[in-house]
């Protein structure tokens, strides 16, 4: 079958591996599409992102696929079914290591709950965390819609993490596909005010469509005074872009008891944080990695908005390659044009 590699930093070439066998627990699925994350999927590729260092390796992790093989012991996919998040870790190559591998035409999807069910939920038997969160989705979920909730479903379950509940007054910093999905959820979720902070235009006009109360551009004079022009202080302010200049721009925006929630992997293992310009008592929150219990419960929510006409990949996805031409698509991410790109195979 076909992939993509990353064989140097920078440099991606599409190669030839071989096709993944399932285990008993485990379904193979064909490709449908995946998407670019445009954050971790860069730091990967330029050689940046903590833990991934071995080129060459096979890249992506967020994907959709339809069941076409199933283990003797899975009970809970079916041939058929569409699947979110198949994966190849592990896969056995003398060639190449795996950064999830999901850019692939075949993939791996592993049943957790039978393993649960039967005991055997461990790495001793081959259990991985990411089990969890391979769940298929409802037939009327179309292939676009499943894919980006690979996005939607850790930004949603990120709320829980961070604490945010409706009600409160927010700023996003960042109008990318999790600034924006912040935005969105947010707004569909009851909050007050909701900032949007991007330097991109097109990105800000997203954000307000997408029920953000106002957008600036980074370097707007007005951002320093939006607490003191609305008489009070922000309950939150969510760092979408991953700077340690974002944060401590949002330091001053918040009050007594409220929180800078820190989004995706650092690439630093320290931040320098301007404490003194911000309140006595307020919290630092950093969400790296999703937690998998929320972010596979978060599915549900999801489904129940696309099904409704209140969320779609529309809003979202807005360019499309052949997955041959990922070098292509690497290169206009690098110049921030995109907001979610998306790979047919």
């Amino acid at each position: 079958m076909k992939s993509i590699a990353v064989t140097e930093p920078g440099r991606l070439q599409v190669v030839e591996v071989p096709e993944p066998m399932p285990t008993p627990y485990q379904v193979r699925l064909q490709t449908e599409a995946a998407c670019l994350c445009n954050i971790t999927d860069r730091k990967i590729i330029e050689g940046r992102f903590p833990g991934v260092e071995n080129f060459p390796f096979l890249l992506g992790h967020e994907t959709v696929g339809i069941v076409e093989t199933v283990g003797d012991k899975v009970r809970n996919f079916e041939m058929g079914d569409r699947v979110i998040g198949g994966l190849l870790i592990p896969y056995e190559s003398d060639q190449y290591d795996s950064a999830w591998g999901g850019f692939s035409q075949y993939l791996l999807a592993g049943d957790h709950q039978a393993m649960v069910d039967d005991g055997v939920a461990t790495s001793d038997h081959g259990w991985l965390d990411t089990y969890e969160v391979m769940k298929s989705v409802p037939s009327y979920i179309g292939v676009e819609d499943a894919v980006m909730m690979c996005t939607w479903r850790e930004v949603l379950s990120s709320f829980t993490d961070f604490d945010l509940k409706p009600g409160t007054d927010l700023i996003v910093f960042g109008a990318g596909a999790v600034g924006l999905s912040f935005v969105k959820f947010a707004r569909l979720l009851g909050f007050n005010e909701i900032v949007s902070i991007d330097p991109n235009y097109h990105k800000r006009e997203k954000a307000l469509a997408m029920g953000a109360t106002s957008a600036y551009a980074p370097d707007d004079v007005n951002i320093s005074t939006l607490a003191i022009d609305r008489g009070c202080p922000f309950d939150a302010v969510i760092d979408a872009v991953g700077k340690e200049v974002v944060i401590n721009a949002g330091i001053p925006l918040i009050g007594m008891g409220s929180s800078i929630c820190i989004y995706g992997t650092l690439s630093s293992s320290s931040l320098s944080l301007e404490f003194g310009n911000g309140p006595y008592n307020f919290d630092i929150k950093v969400h790296q990695w999703p937690t998998r219990f929320l972010e596979a419960g978060a599915q549900k929510q999801l489904v129940e908005w696309v099904k409704d006409g209140q969320l779609s990949y529309s809003e979202f996805i807005d360019a499309e390659y052949p997955f041959q031409e990922i070098d292509l698509a690497f290169k206009e991410i690098k110049k921030s044009k995109p907001i979610k790109t998306l790979f047919r195979f």
